[in-house]
């Protein structure tokens, strides 16, 4: 059975590499490794719409939309005609990612709404992440309803094209039980054809569980060896 790595991306910076932020040389240096190698790019709503696969088939994510992917990932993404999808916070849109500020971590602007309708659709295509970017897990089902309702209506106002798929926050949802069922019974109702958590493996074609679907956390401190390792392979130990 093929296998069909789902990449995910935060923060692009000109130089710096590390953690959640990945230097502008080493994504160039990895999609050119990609296109290299003769990947074929889906975007992650594909993933539910589509049946055949190439044989060597990738999806690339980036979480948050951040100034920051306007301003160096977009660039590198339409060198080597990639695409990618791009998942938004919808209650952060123009704002900074102040989810961020318990941990002390440095804020990054989020796109604004000019920002993002700038964007080539045949490029980057939009999803959900939530509108609060709290841990799904840690709400209740009237909480979840409530950051759908918000989601809605900020897709309303804005009139941005985004597809009904979402990449958990933190990659955190009710993984167990009658949680975990009443919650896909949630995206169901609430038109989610697609949920992507991390996991940390290469899923395999056809996906089994359509809000289930693992993405691999690439770090700014991954090597390219490391990479090549990831995008076969999954988070191995050595990481």
């Amino acid at each position: 059975m093929a296998n069909l790595p789902v990449l995910m991306y935060h923060n692009v910076n000109p130089t710096l590499s590390a953690a959640l932020t990945i230097s502008c040389d080493k994504l160039d240096e990895q999609l050119a490794y990609l296109c290299k190698k003769k990947y074929t790019f889906y975007f992650a709503s594909e993933l539910v719409e589509k049946t055949d696969f190439a044989n060597k088939s990738i999806v690339i994510t980036f979480d948050d939309v951040t100034q920051n992917q306007l301003l160096y990932a977009l660039p590198i993404l339409k060198k080597y005609n990639v695409k990618a999808t791009f998942f938004i916070p919808f209650g952060y849109i123009g704002k900074t990612d102040l989810w961020n500020k318990k941990n002390g971590a440095s804020q990054e602007k989020i796109m604004t709404v000019e920002q993002l309708k700038s964007i080539d659709s045949g490029l980057v295509e939009f999803g959900h992440h939530s509108f609060n970017h709290n841990r799904y897990s840690q709400l209740s089902k009237e909480e979840i309803l409530y950051d759908f309702k918000n989601s809605y209506e900020a897709i309303k106002q804005s009139q941005l094209k985004v597809f009904p798929i979402l990449a958990y926050p933190y990659g955190d949802f009710p993984k167990k039980g009658i949680k975990k069922e009443d919650f896909f019974d949630l995206l169901e109702k609430n038109g989610i054809k697609a949920g992507f958590r991390i996991g940390n493996r290469v899923n395999k074609l056809l996906i089994k569980s359509k809000y289930e679907i693992q993405r691999i956390d690439i770090k700014g401190e991954d090597s390219l060896l490391a990479f090549k390792l990831k995008i076969r392979f999954g988070k191995l130990r050595l990481f």
